[in-house]
């Protein structure tokens, strides 16, 4: 299939699949004119490259996740012995960054409340 198909079938941008492509994410066929040529199963490569990053994993994480899993019953399970590992620093990563934007929402709440009455009714306008 063409990177139009592809696109339209994975509700992603023909820019971003020439971007998982140059990532090492995709690797499509390419035809004596050129053309990309993606299969079937680059279909089910996209749809993990975009669940990976709604995750919070960047592109070059995913590079190296990506070959390590295999899907069972709808699940994404692990093939490599390393994965794990490294999928439990990306979830302490993750953790902190959460945490830190959480403390940074507190301080927000704080200043908003803090303000006097007048202002909180302009806001709410």
């Amino acid at each position: 299939m063409r990177i139009g198909e592809l696109a339209h079938r994975t509700g992603t941008s023909e820019r971003l699949l020439r971007y998982y492509e140059e990532q090492g994410l995709l690797q499509p066929a390419r035809l004596p004119s050129g053309y990309r040529d993606y299969s079937e199963a680059d279909v089910t490569t996209v749809r993990r490259i975009r669940s990976l990053l709604t995750s919070g994993l960047n592109t070059t994480t995913i590079a190296h996740v990506l070959p390590c899993l295999r899907e069972d019953d709808g699940r994404l399970v692990p093939t490599c012995a390393d994965l794990v590992a490294e999928l439990q620093r990306e979830r302490e990563r993750l953790t902190g960054t959460i945490e830190a934007l959480m403390a940074s929402r507190d301080m927000l709440d704080e200043v908003i409340t803090a303000a006097p009455p007048e202002s909180q009714l302009a806001a709410a306008r």
